[in-house]
Protein backbone atom coordinates (compact mmCIF):
# COMPACT_ATOMS: atom_id res chain seq x y z
CA UNK A 1 0.00 0.00 0.00
CA UNK A 2 1.27 3.25 -0.97
CA UNK A 3 1.65 5.86 1.83
CA UNK A 4 3.54 9.09 1.20
CA UNK A 5 2.38 11.06 4.09
CA UNK A 6 0.24 9.97 7.23
CA UNK A 7 -1.12 12.98 9.04
CA UNK A 8 -3.12 12.81 12.41
CA UNK A 9 -5.30 15.38 13.53
CA UNK A 10 -6.83 16.08 17.08
CA UNK A 11 -10.03 17.43 17.21
CA UNK A 12 -12.27 19.60 19.73
CA UNK A 13 -16.17 18.14 20.02
CA UNK A 14 -18.53 20.06 21.87
CA UNK A 15 -20.56 16.76 22.23
CA UNK A 16 -18.85 16.47 25.76
CA UNK A 17 -19.15 19.70 27.69
CA UNK A 18 -15.97 21.37 28.57
CA UNK A 19 -13.72 17.92 27.88
CA UNK A 20 -11.41 17.35 24.79
CA UNK A 21 -12.39 14.14 22.79
CA UNK A 22 -9.72 13.44 20.75
CA UNK A 23 -10.49 11.82 17.34
CA UNK A 24 -7.58 11.10 14.04
CA UNK A 25 -8.13 11.61 10.62
CA UNK A 26 -5.92 10.00 8.30
CA UNK A 27 -4.75 9.74 4.92
CA UNK A 28 -3.48 7.42 2.68
CA UNK A 29 -3.59 6.90 -1.20
CA UNK A 30 -4.09 3.36 -2.38
CA UNK A 31 -4.92 1.25 -5.04
CA UNK A 32 -8.47 0.12 -4.73
CA UNK A 33 -8.05 -3.98 -5.19
CA UNK A 34 -11.77 -4.41 -5.22
CA UNK A 35 -12.66 -3.66 -8.27
CA UNK A 36 -10.94 -4.46 -11.39
CA UNK A 37 -11.71 -2.82 -14.74
CA UNK A 38 -11.86 -4.35 -18.17
CA UNK A 39 -8.09 -3.73 -18.57
CA UNK A 40 -6.99 -5.27 -15.76
CA UNK A 41 -6.48 -2.21 -13.83
CA UNK A 42 -7.69 -0.15 -10.85
CA UNK A 43 -8.28 2.80 -9.59
CA UNK A 44 -6.34 5.04 -7.81
CA UNK A 45 -7.96 6.83 -4.36
CA UNK A 46 -7.29 8.74 -1.71
CA UNK A 47 -8.83 7.49 1.79
CA UNK A 48 -9.81 9.18 4.48
CA UNK A 49 -10.31 7.76 7.80
CA UNK A 50 -12.00 9.69 10.75
CA UNK A 51 -13.62 7.91 13.86
CA UNK A 52 -13.18 4.42 12.76
CA UNK A 53 -15.06 5.66 9.16
CA UNK A 54 -13.67 5.53 5.70
CA UNK A 55 -14.38 7.02 3.11
CA UNK A 56 -12.97 7.11 -1.02
CA UNK A 57 -12.26 9.89 -3.30
CA UNK A 58 -10.86 8.97 -6.98
CA UNK A 59 -7.87 10.52 -8.19
CA UNK A 60 -8.37 9.84 -11.81
CA UNK A 61 -5.56 7.68 -12.53
CA UNK A 62 -5.72 3.87 -12.88
CA UNK A 63 -2.89 1.24 -12.25
CA UNK A 64 -2.05 -2.39 -12.84
CA UNK A 65 -0.83 -4.21 -10.06
CA UNK A 66 2.96 -3.76 -11.70
CA UNK A 67 2.78 -0.57 -11.95
CA UNK A 68 1.84 -0.28 -8.39
CA UNK A 69 4.61 -2.11 -7.13
CA UNK A 70 6.69 0.43 -9.16
CA UNK A 71 5.15 3.29 -7.13
CA UNK A 72 6.63 1.76 -3.50
CA UNK A 73 9.44 1.93 -4.89
CA UNK A 74 11.49 4.67 -3.20
CA UNK A 75 13.28 5.90 -6.20
CA UNK A 76 11.06 4.88 -9.07
CA UNK A 77 13.33 4.55 -12.20
CA UNK A 78 10.23 4.54 -14.92
CA UNK A 79 9.89 8.53 -15.71
CA UNK A 80 6.23 8.06 -15.62
CA UNK A 81 5.94 6.35 -12.51
CA UNK A 82 8.01 9.33 -10.46
CA UNK A 83 5.75 11.57 -12.04
CA UNK A 84 2.58 9.58 -10.62
CA UNK A 85 4.53 9.04 -7.19
CA UNK A 86 4.99 13.15 -6.99
CA UNK A 87 1.46 13.96 -8.33
CA UNK A 88 -0.06 11.62 -5.66
CA UNK A 89 2.16 13.46 -2.79
CA UNK A 90 0.93 16.59 -3.97
CA UNK A 91 -2.91 15.33 -3.77
CA UNK A 92 -2.49 13.99 -0.38
CA UNK A 93 -0.62 17.10 0.47
CA UNK A 94 -3.56 18.76 -0.53
CA UNK A 95 -6.10 17.16 1.38
CA UNK A 96 -3.72 17.18 4.41
CA UNK A 97 -3.86 21.00 4.63
CA UNK A 98 -7.64 20.53 4.23
CA UNK A 99 -7.84 18.48 7.03
CA UNK A 100 -5.79 20.66 9.56
CA UNK A 101 -7.43 24.06 8.61
CA UNK A 102 -10.85 22.43 9.68
CA UNK A 103 -11.69 23.14 13.48
CA UNK A 104 -13.83 20.14 13.24
CA UNK A 105 -13.76 17.60 10.70
CA UNK A 106 -16.72 16.39 9.09
CA UNK A 107 -16.56 14.52 5.57
CA UNK A 108 -19.29 16.91 4.03
CA UNK A 109 -16.93 19.70 4.37
CA UNK A 110 -13.91 17.69 3.65
CA UNK A 111 -15.15 16.64 0.40
CA UNK A 112 -16.73 19.98 -0.75
CA UNK A 113 -13.47 21.48 0.32
CA UNK A 114 -11.13 18.13 -1.88
CA UNK A 115 -13.00 18.44 -4.78
CA UNK A 116 -13.45 22.29 -5.00
CA UNK A 117 -11.95 23.71 -7.90
CA UNK A 118 -8.91 26.82 -7.52
CA UNK A 119 -10.78 29.66 -8.05
CA UNK A 120 -10.73 32.06 -10.90
CA UNK A 121 -7.81 34.29 -10.56
CA UNK A 122 -7.10 37.60 -12.42
CA UNK A 123 -3.84 37.87 -11.22
CA UNK A 124 -1.17 36.94 -13.52
CA UNK A 125 1.25 35.94 -10.58
CA UNK A 126 -1.30 34.30 -8.95
CA UNK A 127 -1.20 32.59 -12.20
CA UNK A 128 2.93 31.74 -12.84
CA UNK A 129 2.84 30.45 -9.54
CA UNK A 130 0.28 27.63 -9.78
CA UNK A 131 1.59 26.89 -13.56
CA UNK A 132 5.27 26.50 -11.85
CA UNK A 133 3.69 24.60 -8.66
CA UNK A 134 1.89 22.38 -11.25
CA UNK A 135 4.86 21.51 -13.42
CA UNK A 136 6.78 20.45 -10.57
CA UNK A 137 4.03 17.83 -9.18
CA UNK A 138 4.30 16.65 -12.29
CA UNK A 139 8.26 16.03 -12.13
CA UNK A 140 8.76 18.82 -15.18
CA UNK A 141 11.53 20.64 -13.19
CA UNK A 142 13.12 22.49 -16.05
CA UNK A 143 9.62 23.81 -16.78
CA UNK A 144 9.21 24.45 -13.87
CA UNK A 145 12.67 26.46 -13.33
CA UNK A 146 11.97 28.31 -16.34
CA UNK A 147 8.29 30.16 -14.56
CA UNK A 148 10.34 30.38 -11.33
CA UNK A 149 12.79 32.39 -13.27
CA UNK A 150 9.69 34.38 -15.23
CA UNK A 151 7.62 34.95 -11.86
CA UNK A 152 10.84 36.41 -10.01
CA UNK A 153 11.47 38.47 -13.02
CA UNK A 154 7.95 39.94 -13.17
CA UNK A 155 7.83 40.27 -9.22
CA UNK A 156 10.64 42.66 -9.78
CA UNK A 157 9.77 44.04 -12.71
CA UNK A 158 6.47 44.87 -10.07
CA UNK A 159 9.05 46.08 -7.45
CA UNK A 160 10.79 48.94 -9.79
CA UNK A 161 6.86 50.05 -10.39
CA UNK A 162 5.92 49.96 -7.08
CA UNK A 163 3.36 47.91 -7.21
CA UNK A 164 2.75 44.45 -5.86
CA UNK A 165 0.09 42.96 -7.99
CA UNK A 166 -0.79 42.65 -11.60
CA UNK A 167 -3.48 41.85 -13.31
CA UNK A 168 -4.28 40.26 -17.20
CA UNK A 169 -6.11 43.67 -17.43
CA UNK A 170 -3.07 45.37 -16.85
CA UNK A 171 -0.75 43.94 -19.45
CA UNK A 172 -1.20 46.08 -22.97
CA UNK A 173 1.00 45.94 -25.96
CA UNK A 174 2.44 49.10 -24.28
CA UNK A 175 3.27 47.39 -21.03
CA UNK A 176 5.07 44.36 -22.56
CA UNK A 177 7.03 47.04 -24.20
CA UNK A 178 8.04 48.81 -20.84
CA UNK A 179 9.15 45.63 -19.57
CA UNK A 180 11.20 44.56 -22.47
CA UNK A 181 13.16 47.59 -22.12
CA UNK A 182 13.60 47.34 -18.23
CA UNK A 183 15.08 43.60 -19.19
CA UNK A 184 17.35 45.23 -21.67
CA UNK A 185 18.16 47.77 -19.55
CA UNK A 186 19.37 44.99 -16.49
CA UNK A 187 21.32 43.56 -19.08
CA UNK A 188 19.27 40.13 -20.00
CA UNK A 189 19.60 39.08 -23.01
CA UNK A 190 16.85 39.04 -26.04
CA UNK A 191 16.52 35.09 -25.64
CA UNK A 192 15.70 35.27 -21.80
CA UNK A 193 13.12 38.24 -22.63
CA UNK A 194 11.66 35.71 -24.93
CA UNK A 195 11.83 32.85 -22.96
CA UNK A 196 9.86 34.34 -20.16
CA UNK A 197 7.54 36.51 -22.49
CA UNK A 198 6.42 32.94 -23.92
CA UNK A 199 5.87 31.72 -20.74
CA UNK A 200 3.67 34.52 -19.89
CA UNK A 201 1.67 34.28 -22.85
CA UNK A 202 0.92 30.67 -21.98
CA UNK A 203 -0.25 32.01 -19.02
CA UNK A 204 -2.86 34.05 -21.02
CA UNK A 205 -3.86 31.69 -23.55
CA UNK A 206 -4.96 29.21 -20.27
CA UNK A 207 -6.77 32.46 -18.99
CA UNK A 208 -8.68 32.56 -22.39
CA UNK A 209 -9.68 28.94 -22.10
CA UNK A 210 -10.80 28.55 -18.54
CA UNK A 211 -12.99 32.40 -19.84
CA UNK A 212 -11.53 34.19 -17.38
CA UNK A 213 -9.89 36.46 -19.90
CA UNK A 214 -11.41 38.11 -23.33
CA UNK A 215 -9.55 37.34 -26.20
CA UNK A 216 -10.41 40.65 -27.91
CA UNK A 217 -8.13 42.46 -24.98
CA UNK A 218 -5.16 39.32 -25.98
CA UNK A 219 -1.85 42.15 -26.25
CA UNK A 220 0.32 39.31 -28.10
CA UNK A 221 0.44 38.90 -31.93
CA UNK A 222 0.54 41.14 -35.12
CA UNK A 223 0.12 44.66 -35.05
CA UNK A 224 0.09 43.89 -30.97
CA UNK A 225 2.77 43.17 -29.12
CA UNK A 226 5.41 40.53 -30.75
CA UNK A 227 8.12 38.39 -28.71
CA UNK A 228 11.35 39.21 -29.69
CA UNK A 229 13.41 35.97 -31.01
CA UNK A 230 16.88 35.76 -30.24
CA UNK A 231 18.70 35.29 -33.62
CA UNK A 232 19.63 31.32 -33.54
CA UNK A 233 23.33 31.20 -35.11
CA UNK A 234 24.44 27.29 -35.35
CA UNK A 235 27.85 27.39 -34.19
CA UNK A 236 29.27 24.63 -36.23
CA UNK A 237 33.21 23.51 -36.40
CA UNK A 238 35.00 23.02 -39.65
CA UNK A 239 35.98 19.06 -40.45
CA UNK A 240 39.95 19.86 -39.51
CA UNK A 241 38.38 21.36 -36.31
CA UNK A 242 36.80 18.02 -35.71
CA UNK A 243 40.07 16.04 -36.61
CA UNK A 244 41.84 18.16 -34.19
CA UNK A 245 39.81 17.24 -31.61
CA UNK A 246 40.19 13.48 -32.36
CA UNK A 247 43.75 13.23 -32.27
CA UNK A 248 43.70 15.73 -29.34
CA UNK A 249 45.96 13.81 -26.38
CA UNK A 250 44.27 14.54 -22.92
CA UNK A 251 46.64 15.25 -20.20
CA UNK A 252 43.91 13.97 -17.43
CA UNK A 253 40.92 11.53 -17.03
CA UNK A 254 38.79 14.31 -16.12
CA UNK A 255 39.95 15.58 -19.96
CA UNK A 256 39.67 12.26 -21.35
CA UNK A 257 35.86 11.81 -20.28
CA UNK A 258 35.06 15.28 -21.18
CA UNK A 259 36.49 14.59 -24.60
CA UNK A 260 35.25 11.18 -24.91
CA UNK A 261 31.16 12.31 -24.30
CA UNK A 262 31.31 15.36 -26.35
CA UNK A 263 32.70 13.39 -29.33
CA UNK A 264 29.83 10.62 -28.33
CA UNK A 265 27.33 13.06 -28.62
CA UNK A 266 28.76 14.51 -32.20
CA UNK A 267 28.87 10.56 -33.27
CA UNK A 268 25.11 9.79 -32.09
CA UNK A 269 23.76 12.53 -34.09
CA UNK A 270 24.32 15.47 -32.08
CA UNK A 271 22.49 14.01 -28.89
CA UNK A 272 22.41 16.12 -25.91
CA UNK A 273 23.85 15.24 -22.72
CA UNK A 274 20.27 14.76 -20.78
CA UNK A 275 19.77 11.90 -23.69
CA UNK A 276 23.13 10.79 -23.23
CA UNK A 277 23.32 10.14 -19.39
CA UNK A 278 19.61 8.29 -19.55
CA UNK A 279 21.11 5.56 -22.24
CA UNK A 280 20.73 2.72 -20.66
CA UNK A 281 22.25 -0.71 -22.21
CA UNK A 282 18.81 -1.86 -23.30
CA UNK A 283 18.67 1.07 -25.65
CA UNK A 284 21.71 -0.97 -27.31
CA UNK A 285 21.41 -3.94 -30.17
CA UNK A 286 23.89 -5.44 -32.58
CA UNK A 287 24.04 -2.59 -34.98
CA UNK A 288 22.21 0.42 -33.55
CA UNK A 289 20.94 2.80 -30.30
CA UNK A 290 17.59 3.46 -30.34
CA UNK A 291 15.49 6.20 -27.54
CA UNK A 292 13.00 8.20 -26.88
CA UNK A 293 14.57 11.76 -26.47
CA UNK A 294 13.81 12.95 -22.95
CA UNK A 295 12.37 16.16 -24.74
CA UNK A 296 9.49 13.89 -26.27
CA UNK A 297 8.71 11.44 -24.22
CA UNK A 298 5.59 13.26 -22.53
CA UNK A 299 4.14 13.44 -26.02
CA UNK A 300 1.91 10.92 -27.07
CA UNK A 301 3.41 8.09 -29.01
CA UNK A 302 2.45 9.49 -32.73
CA UNK A 303 4.29 12.43 -31.65
CA UNK A 304 7.13 10.61 -29.62
CA UNK A 305 10.27 11.08 -31.37
CA UNK A 306 12.44 7.92 -31.91
CA UNK A 307 16.41 7.85 -32.26
CA UNK A 308 18.06 5.16 -34.22
CA UNK A 309 21.95 6.02 -34.77
CA UNK A 310 24.46 3.33 -36.05
CA UNK A 311 27.12 2.06 -33.78
CA UNK A 312 30.38 2.61 -35.49
CA UNK A 313 33.47 1.54 -33.84
CA UNK A 314 34.22 4.72 -32.43
CA UNK A 315 30.95 4.90 -30.26
CA UNK A 316 31.52 1.19 -29.04
CA UNK A 317 34.95 2.27 -28.33
CA UNK A 318 33.38 5.30 -25.89
CA UNK A 319 30.90 2.57 -24.31
CA UNK A 320 33.04 0.50 -23.36
CA UNK A 321 35.66 2.77 -22.30
CA UNK A 322 33.37 4.87 -19.97
CA UNK A 323 30.42 2.02 -19.47
CA UNK A 324 29.53 0.65 -16.10
CA UNK A 325 29.99 -3.24 -15.97
CA UNK A 326 28.90 -5.42 -16.15
CA UNK A 327 26.32 -5.15 -18.62
CA UNK A 328 22.68 -4.95 -17.55
CA UNK A 329 19.30 -3.79 -19.21
CA UNK A 330 18.19 -1.54 -16.89
CA UNK A 331 21.56 -0.02 -15.86
CA UNK A 332 22.26 3.43 -17.45
CA UNK A 333 25.47 2.99 -19.32
CA UNK A 334 27.19 6.04 -18.24
CA UNK A 335 27.92 6.53 -13.89
CA UNK A 336 26.34 9.86 -14.10
CA UNK A 337 23.41 9.94 -12.87
CA UNK A 338 21.61 6.92 -10.29
CA UNK A 339 18.63 4.71 -10.70
CA UNK A 340 17.80 6.08 -7.10
CA UNK A 341 18.08 9.66 -8.09
CA UNK A 342 15.36 11.58 -7.37
CA UNK A 343 13.75 13.79 -10.37
CA UNK A 344 15.43 16.77 -8.51
CA UNK A 345 18.94 14.70 -7.89
CA UNK A 346 18.64 13.90 -11.41
CA UNK A 347 18.56 17.37 -12.90
CA UNK A 348 21.21 18.51 -10.87
CA UNK A 349 23.67 15.90 -11.81
CA UNK A 350 22.57 16.33 -15.48
CA UNK A 351 23.52 20.27 -15.32
CA UNK A 352 26.53 19.29 -13.52
CA UNK A 353 27.76 17.19 -16.09
CA UNK A 354 27.17 19.45 -19.04
CA UNK A 355 29.40 21.91 -16.96
CA UNK A 356 31.73 19.61 -16.61
CA UNK A 357 32.18 18.61 -20.20
CA UNK A 358 31.70 22.35 -20.94
CA UNK A 359 34.63 23.42 -18.21
CA UNK A 360 37.01 20.86 -20.01
CA UNK A 361 36.59 21.00 -23.70
CA UNK A 362 37.01 24.76 -23.22
CA UNK A 363 40.27 24.14 -22.41
CA UNK A 364 40.98 21.57 -25.19
CA UNK A 365 39.64 24.26 -27.75
CA UNK A 366 41.88 27.47 -26.21
CA UNK A 367 45.19 24.78 -26.41
CA UNK A 368 44.04 23.63 -30.24
CA UNK A 369 43.38 27.04 -30.34
CA UNK A 370 39.99 26.99 -32.31
CA UNK A 371 37.85 29.77 -33.39
CA UNK A 372 34.41 28.54 -31.50
CA UNK A 373 34.26 27.88 -28.25
CA UNK A 374 33.68 23.99 -27.30
CA UNK A 375 30.86 23.17 -25.71
CA UNK A 376 28.10 20.60 -25.92
CA UNK A 377 25.87 22.50 -27.91
CA UNK A 378 29.07 22.79 -30.56
CA UNK A 379 29.04 18.99 -30.88
CA UNK A 380 25.01 18.90 -31.55
CA UNK A 381 25.30 21.25 -34.31
CA UNK A 382 28.51 20.58 -36.05
CA UNK A 383 27.12 16.85 -36.45
CA UNK A 384 24.33 18.23 -38.91
CA UNK A 385 26.88 20.54 -40.84
CA UNK A 386 29.93 18.24 -41.20
CA UNK A 387 29.52 14.36 -40.19
CA UNK A 388 26.78 13.56 -43.34
CA UNK A 389 29.53 14.85 -46.10
CA UNK A 390 33.21 14.07 -44.31
CA UNK A 391 33.55 11.63 -41.54
CA UNK A 392 33.89 8.28 -42.65
CA UNK A 393 36.46 9.76 -45.25
CA UNK A 394 38.81 11.54 -42.80
CA UNK A 395 38.65 10.91 -39.64
CA UNK A 396 38.06 7.06 -39.90
CA UNK A 397 40.33 6.54 -42.55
Amino acid sequence: MYVNCMQEKYLHTSQIPNKISMFRASTVVILDQRFQKKDKTYAVKLRVTYNREQKYYLLGKDLDIDQWSLLQERNPKDKEIKRLKLLFAEIEKKAIKIIDDMEIFSFQEFEKKFNQKPKSSTDVMDALHTKMETLKAEGRLNSAESYKSTYKSFTSFLTSLNRKKLKYADITPEYLEEYEAWMKANGSSITTIGIYLRNLRTIFNQAIEEGIFQHEFYPFGKRKYQIPAGQNIKKALRIDDIKKIVDYKPETQAEAKAKDLWLFSYLCNGVNVKDIVRLQYRNLSKKHITFIRAKTERSTKSNQKEIVIVRMPEIDEIINKWGIKPEQPNKYIFDLISENDTPVQELAKIKQATKTINKYMKRIGEKLELDLKLTTYTARHSFATTVNYYFNQQIIS
